[in-house]
């Protein structure tokens, strides 16, 4: 399954790099997809590897993945793999 990673998880003061927002393109069932791996593979080969951990908004089509390093900046909007 692919998303797109949207942007970085933001609070009033600060942002947190760890976690980020991801749309996925045709969620089946939202409940299935929590605690599902999220890889992201950088240009030059590394991967970073997260979890979603819960939905985000009422849309029904966004999560909040946790990631283990944080991402830097040229991961947002690009695509992720959700296995």
């Amino acid at each position: 399954m692919r998303g797109w990673i949207l942007s970085f998880r933001l609070g009033r003061k600060r942002y947190y790099p760890r976690q980020v927002i991801i749309e996925v393109e045709n969620p089946v069932n939202l409940h299935q997809l929590i605690g599902r791996k999220v890889v992201w593979v950088h240009p030059k080969g590394k991967k970073f590897i997260g979890k979603i951990v819960r939905k985000h908004g009422n849309r029904g089509t966004r999560f909040i993945a946790y990631f283990r390093r944080q991402l830097p900046g040229i991961a947002l909007g690009s695509e992720v793999n959700i296995v």
